[in-house]
């Protein structure tokens, strides 16, 4: 069965390759025949190019993008500002912001249900970083208090306490991941989802097509309906140019009950728990919470399911799982899950991952699997190495993407001539996108720090006040360290065409 999937897979795969192709073809044909109708052709699609190049310049948005429209431009004239308009000015794509935008709107009073998120932020337990807390609250995502919290790391760890939680499902199950892979992981999963579902609990899953376009049959969703779970794809793939099959789910959430939560980097597929090596050894991380703050999670899973099917805010009420009863105080701290969209103009990662590189007073230790950063970052990293903050970062050594890994290591020289300290993992793939600063806030979720991650995709994440998990999130990545090597200054140095090998994918990465 599942070779007959797979050669159904590489057919549709080769279908859309020869739309591309075709569409390409069309194109190519008008821009190099020698009539006299192509030369008019020529001429409006240059001067379209240097039309886009100016709107480019002058409209709001991140400069390094900019940057990147505008030199692919001027590599290709004729080409290039009409690949800009097809990619971005689409009307539905301003339809589906509108539609998300209306119904994450009708979900956002029912994060308080009854009275569950916290007011003002107790200093003693935020310190410095409640501007933060107040401005992750603005954009609709309270922080709670009566929260446990578990850091998991490595993903076996995620994986275990997964299967744990799962088993204890009385109501309901959510799952929104970018990837699933059939394999160790998932099946195990799947088999604990046919099997709730069986009992009557309402199992919803919500995947990425693009994600899991190499890793699925493309009516997967139609299987796991007809074994009484309702799944969604997201954003299925269309072989068009367009700019919403660029904005995908990155998000990684399982909530069981309203009571339980998971996030983190792990994805439902073998390698995120070392069943098979990919890319020599994975670390991942993920987090566990448990009481007040799993609802948030909860919420934002329907806010994506509502964008494909509309729900009774009725019955979501009905979720809530502290209607009769109140929250057992668990935990210590804040915990504050959050959702981010490419659809607004609110750079919520981003933002939370700035503050608490400009609130640091001593450390901010950091892992992610990309370093593509922007002006902004950049600053923020090195303002804080020269104030004395000590700023690290771990990023791979083993690549899954080698171009990607060389626009990432075209950032080293600059951060740490600034004092930035840059380790590699040597084992394998650092998948984790962690955060830790000054024993007092951590961020724990999807979030990658590159330019898809930041302005391009759906994430989410938590930051953590005061949770006594930061312990073990300082202590796992000191543990981490030991087995990293550290960049030194002398290997930054390259020669001439490395360099400009280097600078080009640096200056094109928000197109990678």
């Amino acid at each position: 069965m599942k070779q007959g999937w797979k050669r159904a897979l590489i057919r549709r795969r080769l279908f859309v390759a020869i739309l591309i192709i075709a569409q390409a073809a069309v194109l190519a044909y008008f821009i190099h025949s020698t009539s006299s109708a192509s030369e008019v052709f020529q001429a409006l699609l240059s001067l379209m190019s240097l039309s886009v190049a100016l709107y480019i310049v002058g409209k709001p948005g991140e400069p390094t993008a900019k940057l990147s429209w505008v030199f692919l431009i001027l590599l290709t004239p004729l080409f290039g500002g009409l690949f800009y308009l097809l990619y971005s000015f689409q009307s539905g794509t301003k339809y589906v912001g509108r539609l998300l935008s209306s119904r994450s709107a009708a979900l956002r009073p029912l994060f308080a249900l009854p009275n569950a998120a916290s007011g003002d932020p107790d200093p003693a337990q935020v310190g410095l970083c409640a501007p933060l807390l107040r401005y992750i609250r603005a954009c609709g995502y309270p922080a709670y208090g009566a929260t446990e919290s578990e850091y998991l790391s490595p993903g076996q760890a995620f994986y275990a306490r997964l299967l744990s939680e799962l088993e204890k499902a009385e109501k309901y199950i959510f799952l929104e991941f970018f990837i699933i892979e059939e394999g160790q992981l998932w099946d195990s999963v799947l088999a604990i989802l046919e099997r709730k579902a069986q009992e009557g609990l309402l199992v919803r899953i919500i995947y990425d097509d693009i994600g899991c376009f190499l890793t699925l049959p493309s009516d997967y969703d139609k299987m796991l309906e007809n074994k009484g779970i309702h799944c969604r794809k997201f954003h299925p793939f269309r072989p068009f140019l367009s700019s919403m099959q660029n904005q995908r789910d990155h998000r990684k959430i399982l909530v069981i009950d309203g009571k339980v939560a998971f996030t983190g980097g792990v994805n439902l597929a073998d390698e995120y728990i070392n069943a098979y090596e990919k890319h020599g050894y994975w670390q991942d991380a993920g987090l566990c919470v448990r009481g007040k703050a799993a609802w948030s999670f909860t919420l934002a899973f329907l806010q994506l399911w509502d964008y494909h099917e509309e729900i009774d805010l009725d019955a979501v009420r009905m979720l809530y799982p502290w209607q009769d009863s109140p929250c057992p105080g668990l935990g210590s701290g804040l915990v504050q899950p959050y959702a981010d969209t490419p659809m607004d103009m609110e750079l919520t990662g981003q933002s939370a991952y700035l503050r608490i590189i400009q609130y640091a007073q001593n450390y901010v230790y950091i892992s992610t699997p990309y370093l593509i950063i922007d002006d902004i970052l950049m600053s923020a990293l090195t303002l804080a190495a020269k104030s004395g903050v000590d700023v690290r970062i771990i990023t791979p050594h083993v690549p899954d993407k080698p171009l990607v890994q060389k626009a990432s290591r075209s950032y080293y020289a600059e951060l740490i001539n600034a004092g930035v300290r840059i380790y590699e993992f040597t084992p394998g793939f650092m998948h984790a996108k962690v955060f830790v600063s000054d024993d007092a806030v951590a961020a724990v979720g999807s979030v990658n720090l590159d330019y898809r991650s930041l302005y391009q995709h759906f994430e989410c994440g938590c930051l953590l006040y005061g949770c006594d998990c930061l312990a073990d999130i300082k202590a796992d990545y000191l543990a981490i360290l030991e087995q990293c090597r550290q960049i030194t200054p002398a290997e930054c140095k390259r020669g001439y065409f490395k360099r400009l090998e280097e600078e080009v994918l640096r200056l094109i990465s928000p197109l990678l």
